[in-house]
Order: structure tokens, then C-alpha cells, then sequence
């Protein structure tokens, strides 16, 4: 991942689902609230399944454009994790 001014990028071209979004959460979770990510992807599944999974965990999804045989995803973060501890 490479920060280039205001936003953070992740280049997964070559990735396949499910660490397309694996990785983009992960990410996103090293990043500070309000922080945009921009997610490049190749894999067409990707393109769908990225965006969808990160509106599940609460970021919000700002584009989703082709560019050529790749797909750019732009998120910001609007959640933080949690760790989940059901035993307190």
C-alpha cells in the first residue's frame, strides 16, 4: 500500500476473491477515520464484491469506475474495528 497525498492506494491486481477484500479491509483498518483508500482491482468479481463487503462493514463507497481491463474502487473509512472479546 503507497499513501500519494490525501489518499492511500492498494493495488490488487493479480488478486482473486476473497483476498481482494481481505486485503482492502485490512487496509482500511490501518488507516485513520475519514481516510480514502483507493483500490485498484483486475479481477472482475472484484469489482462487485469489493464495494458490496465494504459497505457491509460500514465504509462507504465513494466510486467504482473501468479503467481499461482494471476497476478503481475508491472507500473511506467510516468505521473502526473492534475486537470482539465474548467471554467479558
Amino acid at each position: 500500500m503507497s499513501d500519494s497525498g490525501d489518499e492511500a492506494l492498494l493495488d490488487l491486481s493479480g488478486e482473486v476473491c476473497p483476498y481482494t477484500f481481505v486485503r482492502a479491509k485490512l487496509a482500511l483498518e490501518e488507516l485513520p477515520l475519514s481516510s480514502t483508500l483507493l483500490i485498484i482491482v483486475d479481477h472482475p468479481p472484484a469489482a462487485v464484491n469489493v464495494p458490496r463487503s465494504l459497505r457491509g462493514e460500514g465504509h462507504e463507497v465513494l466510486s467504482v469506475e473501468p479503467d481499461g481491463p482494471r476497476w478503481r474502487i475508491r472507500a473511506v473509512k467510516r468505521t473502526q474495528h473492534r475486537l470482539h472479546n465474548p467471554g467479558r
